[in-house]
């Protein structure tokens, strides 16, 4: 099995390309594939290798970085690497919503745990807001839960200009690093009473059993695992090689679902050109499953 390690850590980082070349050069030694974003607020990443090499390059990040512990991790596992391969990507910010995240300012953030996340969900007063993309929306969410219908993270402050600063506010996101960034626009402006699940969704997958789940659906993750379920292991999504939007199980019995080309939501805009591409690009990825396969039974 492989071991999916995901991160982040808010803190100033500089030498960034310094720490770029570092980090891709020992990541790729490892054969551990995945995508990092450095920034000069932080870094943020999913790395997917076996088991060991990942504790190893975790050290190496953290030695690095000058630092004990990620903010957040999260562990997941799969029976192949749900990537292509390594990326490691210098930003102006950890994630993207054009404000900068405040050092200097001893914010006192409200984190819930699952088990607190269950009970702050059944609170008739609580608005949860879920900070995520619309299509991942649909995918699966929190009951009660409400999506900005954003579809770019940058447009979330829009929304948030909108929340009356006395509401009760539990926010959350596949990792929790969206609401990191979001909780610290609000608490600039003055707002007290934001909670945050605290590992994301991931964590809450990992700690919550089934039974006792407040999820509907399944959650999207960025990586070719597509989505995962409720206990964390692989869902039963697919993604389109033409539009990359998740594809349900009923959407693939479409006569508009072409394997590693098309769905029902992209089947009548292709070009000729996109179809030499998206159906090259299906290729590697299932070559990449069966090339892991094959080096699992040697």
């Amino acid at each position: 099995m492989i071991t999916v390690l995901s991160f982040y850590k808010l803190q100033e980082i500089k030498k960034l390309k310094i720490l770029k070349n570092l980090l891709f050069k020992k990541i790729n030694f490892l054969s551990i594939k995945g995508l990092i974003i450095l920034s000069p607020e932080g870094i943020n990443g999913t790395l997917a290798g076996t088991t060991t090499n990942i504790n190893i390059i975790k050290k190496i990040i953290l030695k690095n970085l000058n630092i004990s512990k990620f903010d957040i991790q999260n562990i997941t596992k799969s029976k192949f690497i749900p990537f292509l391969k390594l990326k490691i990507k210098i930003k102006t910010e950890v994630v993207p919503i054009n404000e900068k995240y405040n050092f200097k300012k001893n914010l006192k953030k409200k984190y819930l745990t699952p088990l607190q996340w269950n009970k702050f969900l059944e609170l008739e007063n609580s608005k949860i807001i879920d900070a995520r993309k619309p299509f991942e929306y649909k995918v699966g969410t929190f009951r009660k839960a409400i999506n900005p219908n954003t579809n770019k993270f940058r447009e979330f402050k829009n929304y948030l200009s909108t929340i009356k600063k006395d509401e009760h506010i539990g926010m959350f996101c596949t990792g929790g690093i969206r609401c990191e960034k979001a909780s610290n626009y609000l608490y600039k402006n003055g707002f007290k009473n934001i909670y945050m699940l605290k590992g994301g969704i991931i964590n809450y997958f990992n700690k919550i059993k089934p039974k006792n789940s407040k999820w509907k659906g399944e959650c999207f993750v960025f990586d070719n695992r597509v989505t995962i379920k409720k206990d964390a292991t692989p869902g039963t999504y697919g993604i389109c090689n033409g539009c990359r939007m998740p594809i349900s199980a009923k959407e693939m019995k479409s006569f508009k679902y072409k394997i590693g080309l098309s769905c029902p939501k992209c089947y009548d805009t292709l070009s000729n050109d996109q179809i030499k591409r998206f159906t090259m690009r299906h290729n590697q990825i299932v070559n990449s499953k069966i090339n892991f396969k094959f080096r699992e039974k040697k």
